[in-house]
């Protein structure tokens, strides 16, 4: 395989160990994997996208491929900052349960005190009305795959998403105007990025460009 690199983006509240698994064996896929940080819960996604994001890509080889694995809320950063910048070695995009439609349990929480706190900036943006981050981004223009969740160890939080749901994000919310394809998979949010049939897909799609979904199982 030529050399190419894959930047990991992790969801919010979260931090790049929860990434460490599909690292690893990304690795030993034989890509350059740059496991991502950032302040997920700081600030908004423009700033994420603007002030921390490039410092992951530059990271990278110089001439070398990017691609992305992102999950959740890093799904919205990737895409603000390619909305905003070209990306001239941009490879392919896998993201794991990203609200890409929003997400209705921020609608439903997003003035319940403590949810800001616990969520920040960045999570106050992800309602699912029309001038909300995700939905003001439009279409992608990239090769995108997204993986989405069906399955949930919250069944509170998914008494207020649409079913299917994987606790945190509608499968429905997943789907994208552009995205290359979409498949479902019987996982948690928490868990997508450290599931074994999650990342065979994740390999696939970055290999590809498609998912296996004939030999989909867990």
């Amino acid at each position: 395989m030529s050399e190419e690199c894959v930047v990991l983006l992790h969801g919010m509240a979260r931090s790049d160990n929860s990434m460490n698994k599909m690292e690893s064996k990304l690795k030993e896929a034989g890509y350059i994997v740059i496991n991502f940080g950032y302040p997920s819960t700081q600030y908004n996604i423009e700033s994420i996208a603007k002030d921390y994001l490039p410092n992951a890509i530059e990271q990278c080889k110089p001439n070398t491929i990017i691609n992305f694995v992102t999950h959740s809320l890093g799904g919205i950063v990737l895409r603000k900052y390619l909305n905003d910048n070209k990306l001239e070695k941009l490879g392919r995009v896998v993201m794991l349960g990203p609200p890409n439609k929003g997400s209705q349990i921020v609608d439903k929480l997003k003035n319940v005190p403590g949810f800001k706190l616990i969520n920040g900036p960045a999570g106050m943006e992800l309602g699912t009305d029309k001038v909300s981050t995700p939905n003001l981004l439009g279409a992608v223009t990239y090769p995108v795959g997204i993986i989405a969740g069906s399955s949930t160890i919250n069944p509170i939080l998914s008494q207020m998403l649409p079913n299917p749901d994987d606790g945190k994000v509608s499968v429905e919310n997943t789907k994208l105007e552009g995205m290359t394809d979409h498949i479902i998979l019987p996982v948690s949010h928490p868990f997508l990025m450290r599931n074994n049939e999650v990342i065979k897909q994740v390999k696939n799609f970055l290999k590809t460009g498609r998912f296996q979904h004939s030999t989909a199982s867990l």
